[in-house]
This record gives structure tokens, sequence and C-alpha cells, in this order.
């Protein structure tokens, strides 16, 4: 699995989290001090990078987490159908397909371009 491991205190707004097996971009972190018998618990807003749905996740500082691997291409547009995109990276001539939207389909053209996003198996044009 493509994820490296650290503990909550070492993540910020705009760090990447692997919450309920979906790679995340935390969007809001709120770290609470430490109580008399307690220590400092962080309570994390995300959202999910390809399937948009906020999740939330409380722990304390000190919890080890996994961190997701994403990495931004460049690939060309090899063609288009209904619902999907072919692509092939820039880098290593490798073709495959990315569901899109209605709306971002009108903007894509063949032959152009664009940069996608990868991590844990899955890809998304940004």
């Amino acid at each position: 699995m493509p994820t490296k491991r650290t503990q909550i205190r070492n993540l910020d707004d705009g760090d990447y989290v692997l919450l309920d097996d979906e790679p995340c971009k935390i969007k809001d972190m709120k770290v609470s001090s430490p109580g008399k018998h307690g220590s400092a618990k962080a309570n994390i807003t995300a959202i999910g990078l390809f399937d948009g749905k906020t999740r939330n996740m409380r722990d304390p500082v000190d919890t080890k987490v996994d961190v997701p691997i994403v990495e931004r291409k460049d690939a060309q547009v090899v063609s288009k159908s209904s619902d999907t995109v072919q692509l092939m990276d820039m880098d290593s001539y490798e073709t495959f397909e990315v569901a899109v939207d209605d709306e971002r389909m009108s903007e894509l053209e063949e032959g152009e371009e664009t940069k996608y996003m990868k991590s844990m198996g899955m890809k998304k044009i940004i």
C-alpha cells in the first residue's frame, strides 16, 4: 500500500491522511490542550480526494495514522467517450481511463494535455 505512517501531531491543514481507507485532504484540524489525566486530542475534518465526502476523526495527537502518497502528473487526452476519458501518462506512456463528469468533459479536447492525481490505485483529473 503506498502510504507512510506518522503521528497526528505532525499533520497540518492541507496535508493528506487516510480515513476509512480513502485518501483525504485535511480541511480543518484543531488540537485541544492536554487535560489533567489525558493527552492532547486532535479533531480532524477532511474531504475525500476521489469521492468528495467529509470525514471526521478525533484521536490523541500521539496516535499513528497512514498518510497516502499522492502524485500529480501530466497526461494527454487520447479519446473521449460518453462518461470516460482515455489518458496517456506523459512520463510512462501508460494509457488508462478515468471517469469524468459532464462539466469537465466539455473542457477536455482530444490531443491536449491535462493534469491528473494518482493515489492508492485511483486516478482523477484535476
